[in-house]
């Protein structure tokens, strides 16, 4: 089976099942920037697992992964919707769903170089929008903690967001940007995670998970000054790694009962 039909068997699969799935349920604001915060994630996760279906690499399932956050996207994005009363995040999320849209119909373009790069277009622009919206609810909390759990959430992104900008450049792929927008994200990731480390409500878990964030982190900057060829599978594996710690973080930032 070519890429071309797998990607639409993939969104075939998810129409299908995204009819008997329910949104899920946001119980409070905090939750809501914790699940947009997702959202930015999810554009830069799409990324990496069409350039590792366009190599033909197998490692960690991307054609799954893809398919499962498809649906989360949609998910997400439906649950939000139906949170928020305030305007301007409304318009913000109207916004994202029309570019969301469109990009799910380039998803069953078998993966090129050249779509890939259209792609990574389009995702940048989503990114933006769904970075505005998680600011407009993390506004909404009147708290210090808001802006810490945006913060945490970010970190989801920036994992994705190195780990597709590696795959894409093991792919062959020509990005005149690549050392600007990679230097961004490593240094943002690592400012960011010093200001979390500090933060004075820490629990004992978040500051464990944290340690094994920057450990993590470790390989990327290492990577970073190597001339050695990027391996796909191992960056695909230590960007999960900082995923799933940063989630649990995030996770925990959101149920703080702080001021």
């Amino acid at each position: 089976m070519n890429n071309l039909n797998k990607l639409l068997r993939i969104l075939i699969l998810s129409t299908f099942m995204f009819s008997f799935v329910s949104a899920i349920e946001i119980k409070n604001i905090s939750e809501a920037v914790d699940v947009a915060g997702k959202q930015r994630m999810f554009t830069q996760r799409m990324l990496k697992d069409y350039a590792m279906v366009g190599m033909g690499n197998s490692f960690g399932k991307p054609e799954d992964d893809l398919n499962k956050i498809v649906i989360l996207f949609e998910e997400h994005m439906d649950s939000l919707s139906k949170f928020t009363n305030d305007e301007a995040t409304k318009k913000s999320l109207q916004e994202a769903k029309k570019l969301w849209e469109l990009i799910k119909q380039k998803l069953t373009i078998e993966p090129t170089k050249e779509s890939a790069q259209v792609l990574q277009n389009d995702l940048e622009t989503l990114l933006k929008v769904a970075d505005n919206s998680t600011k407009l609810f993390a506004k909404q909390t009147g708290k210090q903690s808001g802006e810490i759990i945006n913060m945490a959430g970010r970190q989801r992104m920036l994992s994705q967001r190195m780990a597709s900008l590696y795959m894409l450049k093991v792919w062959g792929i020509d990005d005149s940007q690549f050392t600007k927008k990679m230097s961004s994200a490593m240094e943002l990731f690592k400012t960011s995670l010093q200001t979390l480390t500090k933060y004075e409500h820490n629990t004992a878990e978040i500051s464990t998970l944290l340690k094994k964030v920057k450990r993590s982190f470790m390989f990327f900057e290492i990577m970073n000054k190597s001339k050695s060829k990027f391996i796909p599978s191992l960056i695909y594996k230590k960007s999960n790694d900082i995923l799933n710690d940063m989630n649990n973080a995030t996770g925990l930032y959101a149920a703080l009962k702080t001021n």
